[in-house]
């Protein structure tokens, strides 16, 4: 197996367990529009409530489920590593812009993790899932995509540390979790 091939692996993998996850926060979130009242199973706790994130204001930025422009993302995403797999060559200027929209994602999954631990109160385990998916996704796209500046030393040390670099970030999330809610 090719080494792209692996990294496109990781990015279909990540994509397709964002997906999921998007999926499910929108049949939770449409469950909880026809009752207010229901019990979803995705509320586990006080803590890991998907109920009290998804009727907060900010899970509807743009005045419908964040969860939809998840899922569109994540369908573009899936698309580009099943194209990837089938060992077609996509254009740089396309892997780009995959990149910047990965990376995008990445930054508003941060946003709103921070939103619902120190704002709501309260974490949704999709929305952990989802994150944990884009840390996959941007790690594939890093090592994929090419850049004019690839061939450069302290873009070779960015690639080569990358793994350390998204656990250290998932590291901040999680201890940001465990903060807020625990100490």
């Amino acid at each position: 197996m090719r080494l792209a091939t692996k990294h496109y692996a990781v990015l279909t993998t990540g994509a397709a367990l964002g997906l999921a996850a998007a999926f499910l926060q929108t049949v939770e979130k449409v469950q909880l529009l026809k009752n207010e009242n229901a019990a979803l199973p995705c509320d586990l706790n006080s803590v890991f409530s998907c109920s009290a994130v998804l009727s907060a204001p900010q899970s509807s930025l743009l005045g419908f489920p964040n969860s939809l422009i998840c899922m569109v993302m994540f369908t573009f995403l899936l698309t580009v590593g099943i194209v990837g797999l089938t060992g077609t060559r996509l254009h740089p200027r396309l892997l780009r812009v995959t990149h910047g929209v990965a990376l995008f994602m990445l930054a508003f999954a941060l946003w709103f993790l921070a939103t619902s631990t120190f704002v709501i109160n309260a974490v949704c385990i999709f929305c952990v899932v989802c994150f944990v998916g884009l840390l996959l996704v941007n790690h594939a796209l890093l090592r994929i995509t090419p850049y004019s500046f690839s061939e450069r030393p302290l873009f070779k040390a960015l690639q080569t540390y990358a793994p350390l670099g998204w656990s250290i970030l998932a590291a901040i999330v999680a201890s940001m979790i465990v903060v807020r809610f625990y100490l």
